[in-house]
């Protein structure tokens, strides 16, 4: 069996092939809350830099440092010391290509065949198939109801062969922003353990807490567990030229140094010309980004109230996404491709965020709502309240 072979099919591109073959009215097309990536281009400002870069600067066509160019290496060190507390420094940080290829690089340095790796369910599937296809196990926390990881539960999984815990916060794909505390509970569990943890931050520019998030960098010794991971596709509509951060110990960025030039060389050359020039120059359109997110998170709990008559269940929301519990019989896995064509609406089931078997997915469906706004959620809940399905025995109270 090749590596490949080990993992599943990528859940967006599957989840794609659903709409083939059916047409949506004018009067109801389709509500694409599928995926989490912005569809619009970056500011004209932003797109102004990247083209005269492009036709300006030689540079940005040939290779640059395996770690990424000094300048976005020393403002992402000096922006994270000050939001975050603690002093970092360019030999704390390392620019990849995306956030998924961090994570592709942290996985790399610190495991080998046969060990294993904590991940919470729900989880980000492209997580756990990058484990499947190293070798490395997969072991799940299932966090609950809350959606939050309970720490003793997580110490209680660690064995010898435990290389790492791994967190997503804001949750793709719950939407819950870990509490500080919590956060630095499960650091203190891997602090404790000799395990990394692997802090996965993609959608922190879009928290609703004006505070930061955890107080970890402020621990003279963070380096010895954790490695944080930033994309800057969210915050600057970059998806396409994939730009990606990760904070750690220097001896740790000096392992990945290996992985990432073996894989991509270097980040690409505009992607972080224009991750710069945004850091320095799109903070108040940022926050205006962050504000028109907060108001769609306020949309669903609006919009709610319709669903809870019928037993959904708001499991948790923000950032990008909404995660809900159905009322209906049947798996999600199956009632996902029926709203294709019965509301035109296309979403993730939760059976894509968990391990095979696992009932909770069954019950429970992902909302990305970073590409609808206020009126499209609107119409998107409209569109669920009216689904007349056969209910599930429990009503949906499972």
């Amino acid at each position: 069996m090749s590596r490949t072979e080990r993992t599943f099919t990528p859940p967006v591109m599957d989840s794609r092939r659903w709409l083939a073959g059916v047409t949506h009215p004018a009067d109801r097309p389709l509500i694409n809350v599928s995926q989490a990536a912005p569809v619009d281009p970056p500011p004209e400002a932003l797109r102004r830099v990247i083209s005269e870069a492009a036709l300006t600067r030689a540079d940005a066509h040939l290779y640059g440092p395996v770690l990424g160019n000094d300048d976005l290496r020393s403002e992402v060190a000096s922006q994270w010391s000050t939001a975050y507390g603690g002093s970092l420094g360019p030999d704390n940080v390392a620019i990849t290509s995306g956030c998924n290829q961090a994570f592709c690089a942290a996985i790399a340095a610190l495991c080998d065949e046969g060990d294993e790796v904590i991940l919470p369910t729900p989880w980000y599937f492209n997580h756990r198939m990058w484990l499947d296809m190293n070798g490395v196990r997969t072991v799940p926390l299932p966090t609950g109801p809350a959606l939050l990881p309970d720490p003793d539960a997580a110490a209680a999984l660690i064995t010898p062969r435990t290389r790492a815990l791994v967190l997503v916060t804001p949750n793709n794909p719950g939407g819950v922003e870990y509490p500080a505390d919590l956060v630095r509970a499960l650091f203190d569990v891997a602090q404790q353990h000799g395990i990394a943890l692997i802090l996965d931050e993609t959608y922190r520019d879009f928290d609703a807490r004006s505070d930061a998030p955890h107080n970890l960098f402020t621990d003279p010794n963070w380096g010895d567990t954790l490695i944080q991971l930033y994309s800057f596709s969210k915050a600057y509509r970059l998806t396409g030229h994939r730009v990606g951060a990760m904070v750690a110990a220097p001896a740790r960025i000096a392992e990945i140094e290996k992985f990432l030039d073996t894989v991509a060389i270097c980040p690409n050359q505009l992607g972080q010309i224009a991750a710069l020039w945004g850091m320095q120059n799109l903070g108040s359109w940022l926050a205006g980004e962050r504000a028109e997110i907060l108001d769609r998170r306020a949309a669903i709990n609006d919009n709610m109230p319709q669903l809870v008559q019928q037993g959904w269940k708001l499991l948790g929301v923000g950032a990008y996404f909404a995660y809900l519990q159905h009322p209906f019989a049947g798996s999600s896995a199956d009632l996902a491709p029926k709203l294709v064509q019965d509301a035109g609406v296309l979403l993730l089931p939760g059976t894509m965020f968990t391990p095979p078997g696992d009932v909770a997915g069954t019950r429970q469906m992902r909302i990305a709502f970073a590409n609808v706004d206020r009126t499209g959620i609107n119409s998107l809940f409209a569109r669920l309240a009216g689904l007349g399905w056969p209910l599930a025995p429990d009503g949906g109270s499972a």
